[in-house]
């Protein structure tokens, strides 16, 4: 699969290169602002970029901003984005539309380098990859004074876990249950959050997010 980073940081984007490259990836372009983001997808069209939130001139909120124009002109181009915080502002906007093919990962939370690779590829093969911290924080940005406080503590794990992209399956290995026992704690979770059910990660993902998008709008 093709590549391009997008990161301002020498050392980091060094590594990262080196990362992927070990992992199988071609890295085709690295770039290390906004503006450069956008021309080298026109010109290389690759499969995935990884990309950082805060890039020059400003160091505020360039890459994701380069990342909505793209998701605009060449949906097909899958993005992760890889950041120190949660960029509210625009994170709905990228994710809410349609998740596929989309990933939001805290650097600081970052500590498994095969876990990082296995996310980079479910993006770029059409997935989600989304760190529970992620989806906490734009659930208590719709609005609702604590939109999970009707989950349990195990219905919040397999929340964080839906997030991340992975199956009910994958869920279960990882929890150490019996998969149709995840299916009951994903029903519920949807129910007690308003959310019909669906069956793809992606879709679970963005109905999640579509929730946030309009979640001043679901109190009647």
């Amino acid at each position: 699969m093709r590549a391009v980073i997008a990161e301002d940081a020498v050392l980091l984007r060094e590594g990262l290169v080196r990362l992927l490259e070990e992992g199988g990836f071609e890295v085709v372009d690295v770039v290390d602002n906004g503006e450069a983001l956008i021309r080298s997808v026109q010109e290389h069209q690759p499969d995935v970029c990884v990309v950082d939130v805060r890039m020059p001139p400003t160091f505020n909120d360039e890459g994701v901003k380069a990342a909505l124009v793209i998701r605009k002109q060449w949906p097909d181009v899958s993005i992760l984005m890889l950041s120190q915080y949660v960029e509210e502002r625009y994170a709905v906007d990228l994710i809410a539309g349609d998740s596929r093919g989309i990933g939001y990962l805290l650097k600081d939370r970052v500590a498994d380098v095969r876990e990082f690779l296995e996310a980079l590829r479910r993006v770029a093969m059409g997935g989600a990859a989304l760190d529970p911290e992620v989806v906490t924080q734009l659930l208590v940005r719709s609005g609702k004074r604590d939109p999970l406080e009707k989950l349990s503590p195990r219905e919040r794990e397999v929340l964080g876990l839906m997030a991340e992209g992975r199956t009910n399956g994958l869920i279960a290995e990882s929890l150490v249950v019996t998969e149709g026992a995840v299916e009951k704690h994903v029903t519920n979770i949807f129910n007690k959050l308003g959310l019909p059910p669906a069956d793809q990660a992606h879709r679970r993902v963005l109905a999640v997010l579509r929730y946030l998008e309009h979640g001043t709008d679901n109190h009647a």
